[in-house]
């Protein structure tokens, strides 16, 4: 990639907290236990979070993406295996799910802690990506971006095949002029996970998949979530103090305790608008193939597309996966 985003200004988090409880037929039928999907190699030589990790360290340096996984994940020597060479202290524990909410908050906290203005690109680890480098083209852009516009935290949109109820739907309001030509928009609407009318609607509307692919100053998001969870974003920022002392775990552990579950796109994405009509902005991504792994049957059409899934042993039946 040419003329790079300057380094000492980009961080990056990457979510790697979840259960894929969806997948675990998938992975049970072929591997015989229940390791998180974003361990597992569906494709070669690489799981999909070592994908997410190679995507985002042709950005960021290693030493400056921070990966939060779940306590629970250390049982499996496989997610050990892919997580214990990363650099000191960029390995964020959850000690339990709390949904997306407090899995972005708490790796947040950490970035914000060792780099307070930093510009934070953040991914998630289960999405299945084709033309890798031309996707990562986009999250560059979206850093120069918000070099220009600090206020604002843009998500990568992709454009919808049909509508599709187990996606986020972002609904571009018209292009930012002093963001253009980069095809950048304002985002007027977040909708996550739609009834199926309403995501033909959405559809027909011009609306985009949202990728949770961000790039935002870290310092912005935690003011966005000031506003839209207030008591939730106080007790994450207790942890400043503590990060990189004694009691730190300890202090994490204190936090989940306490707090409710909180999805991140419904009670923050959402909101942001409301809160901050121009908080949010959407940036289109062209020329690339992109699926969020998030039921079996996305999977494998993906995986018979490339001619990949007779490795599992299993044939698809009206959606359903039974022993072949």
């Amino acid at each position: 990639m040419t003329d790079p985003f300057p380094l000492s200004d980009l961080c990056g988090v990457i979510l790697a907290a979840g259960e894929g409880k969806r997948l675990q037929p998938l992975v049970r039928r072929w591997r015989g236990d229940h390791l998180p999907k974003q361990y597992v190699r569906f494709t070669g030589a690489r799981s999909l979070l070592e994908q997410t990790i190679d995507r985002a360290e042709r950005l960021i340096p290693s030493n400056r993406l921070f990966t939060i996984v779940d306590r629970k994940h250390l049982a499996y020597d496989e997610a050990w295996r892919q997580i214990e060479h990363r650099p000191s202290g960029t390995v964020v524990l959850q000690p339990e799910n709390k949904e997306t909410g407090p899995g972005i908050l708490l790796p947040l906290i950490y970035a914000y802690k060792y780099y307070p203005n930093a510009t934070l690109a953040i991914f998630p680890s289960d999405h299945f990506i084709r033309e890798e480098a031309r996707f990562i083209h986009h999250v560059d852009l979206a850093c120069r971006l918000i070099a220009e516009d600090p206020s604002r935290l843009i998500l990568l949109g992709m454009q919808p095949t049909g509508p599709d109820s187990e996606y986020g739907y972002i609904l571009p309001g018209g292009e930012i002029r002093h963001l253009a030509p980069s095809g950048a928009q304002r985002a007027i609407r977040f909708i996550e996970k739609p009834e199926p009318h309403a995501a033909a609607e959405l559809v027909r509307q011009g609306g985009l998949w949202n990728t949770m692919v961000m790039v935002v100053k870290a310092k912005r998001l935690l003011a966005l979530a000031r506003k839209s969870a207030p008591e939730l974003t106080r007790a994450f920022e207790t942890l400043l103090d503590a990060i990189g002392h004694p009691g730190e775990a300890e202090a994490v552990e204190a936090i989940y305790r306490d707090i409710p579950p909180v999805n991140f796109s419904r009670d923050f994405l959402e909101r942001f608008p409301v809160e901050d009509p121009d908080s949010l902005a959407v940036l289109p991504v062209r020329g690339v193939y992109w699926s969020d792994w998030g039921s079996i049957h996305r999977v494998v059409s993906d995986l018979r597309e490339m001619g990949q899934f007779g490795q599992f042993g299993l044939i698809e039946e009206n959606q359903y996966l039974v022993a072949g």
